[in-house]
């Protein structure tokens, strides 16, 4: 494998693999970052459960001592009937009951019928320990939850006081007040010992539970649980930066893949340039060479007097001069392509004749077409108009055309030069029958420096900017040249040229 096809596997195993690297390590990191926040956000969901469930168990607390602080006074002076007009004030009680240590009702005289099941289950869930002590309870008895506390009269005796607390009061002036202000992403509910919601911030549809905390000091199995809305988990955040972060470690990977492959690209192509240029050199020196040999060739044999008759040596000063035309339009294919090349081609145009131009032109390849046996068919519209162009360059150009055509013939020597009207502008076509061009290749032919890569063409010289001085030309003057060829079926390009500017 060549260093030029080494370079981009190199550099994407140089790029790619510490990019590899960086990802499974940044991967790695992430999903310990989403471990971490997870727990953390955990921990933080119990800290504001517990400090929730403190504040709730504090104002109810409040509010309890506030009622069995007033039915204490009552309770010492035995005097049942009043418990009624003594408690109208206390928002937290919707019902209240008295019983002595026997279960007997002291308050209210007549239970309503719809209490017998709660006043039996309260009952039976009041404990030895809280008849013989003294401190409070709440119960859960159905679906109320039910203060409890033992009073003693003066005389000692114990009294039972149960208090149904107002679930709206609880929920309104205890939950509400306590949890709706919360400034935080969570949401807050109250659940009962069946994990039934008493009061929920928000929905929990879809929620994820966090983290919950029990209410204190002798509540029943309630608990302040933490909620999590969807779409805002720890693990979301951090698989959105994980997904963020592996899309634009890919996408930097695709851009540096792309640009090792453009400079890569760019590489082989100056590298191909090089080569071509080298070739370019080669073949030019080579092309001034033959000409300035046969030159020297002729010019000592009639140095040295070895013509005797007259029409040999005219024949002799012939070829002289005629490979000095050629030596002349090389020197000037170069010197064209150098202004070109620096942008310093000027063209003067004028209205100029197409047919002395095209008789002029191969006129100047009498020589080697007449040597080599070509055929030359000549066809020139009599009515063409004259074309404004730059009479110097149009020639350079067909002469070009003329001098592929001969070089590229093969066996078939055989060249037509046509010159005819074709829409607003004039035709010059010159074809050959020879080794004709790939159509892949048709595009490729006009470029500078490019020849065809068969070992037929490789095997005859050339500079290798004769047809992108034609483009060039044609292009100048408003015009194009095409070419239609097919291998073994010969070629016709066509230089068009505009008849008005």
């Amino acid at each position: 494998m060549s260093p030029l096809a080494r370079y981009p596997l190199l550099a994407l195993a140089g790029i790619v693999l510490p990019a590899v690297i960086v990802a499974v390590l940044g991967f790695v990191s992430l999903r310990q970052w989403e471990s971490s926040a997870e727990a953390l956000f955990r921990e933080q969901a119990r800290d504001m459960a517990s400090m929730a469930a403190e504040k709730i168990a504090m104002l109810l607390d409040r509010a309890a001592d506030e009622a069995l602080g007033r039915l204490d006074g009552v309770v010492s002076e035995a005097n049942p009937a009043g418990v009624d007009a003594l408690l109208a004030g206390l928002p937290l009680v919707q019902r209240a009951w008295l019983f002595d240590r026997q279960g007997r009702m002291l308050h209210p005289a007549a239970p309503a019928e719809s209490d017998a099941g709660v006043l039996a289950a309260l009952l039976a869930e009041v404990s030895q320990g809280l008849w013989e002590g003294s401190g409070r309870r709440r119960l859960g008895v159905g679906d109320r939850l039910v203060l409890v506390s033992v009073l003693r009269s003066r005389q000692g005796r114990p009294v039972l006081v149960a208090l149904a607390e107002d679930p709206e009061w609880l929920r309104h002036a205890v939950l509400d007040a306590t949890l709706k202000g919360r400034e935080a992403p969570t949401i807050c509910a109250v659940l009962d010992e069946r994990g039934r919601p008493v009061y929920t911030q928000a929905p929990l549809e879809r929620a994820r539970f966090l983290a919950s905390a029990p209410l204190p000091r002798g509540f029943p199995a309630w608990r302040v649980a933490i909620y999590e809305p969807p779409g805002l988990s720890a693990r979301q955040s951090v698989r959105r930066q994980v997904m963020v972060f592996t899309v634009t470690l890919g996408v930097l990977v695709v851009v540096i893949a792309a640009g090792v492959l453009l400079t890569h690209r760019l590489l082989r192509r100056e590298t191909e340039m090089a080569r071509l240029k080298s070739d370019f050199v080669a073949n030019v020196s080579h092309d001034l060479k033959t000409p300035l040999s046969v030159i020297r060739m002729f010019g000592e044999t009639l140095e040295m007097g070895r013509v005797s008759d007259e029409a040999s040596r005219r024949e002799y000063y012939r070829v002289i001069t005629r490979e000095s035309e050629r030596l002349s339009r090389l020197i000037d294919n170069v010197l064209d392509f150098s202004r070109i090349e620096s942008g310093r081609r000027v063209y003067e145009f004028a209205p100029t004749p197409i047919e002395p131009l095209v008789r002029e032109t191969l006129d100047a390849f009498a020589y080697p077409l007449a040597q080599q046996g070509f055929k030359v068919q000549i066809d020139v519209d009599p009515d063409l108009p004259e074309v404004p162009l730059d009479a110097a360059a149009a020639g350079q150009a067909l002469a070009n055309l003329v001098d592929n055509a001969i070089k590229y013939s093969g066996e078939r020597k055989s060249i037509a030069v046509t010159a005819a009207r074709e829409g607003d502008g004039v035709a010059l076509t010159v074809a050959d029958e020879g080794m004709g061009i790939p159509a892949e290749e048709h595009a490729r032919i006009f470029e500078k420096f490019y020849r065809v890569g068969r070992s037929e063409t490789q095997a005859r010289r050339g500079s290798g900017v004769g047809l992108a001085l034609v483009r060039h030309v044609a292009e100048a003057h408003g015009g194009r040249v095409t070419v239609r060829s097919r291998p073994g079926e010969g070629s016709r390009f066509t230089l068009w040229l505009p008849t008005g500017r």
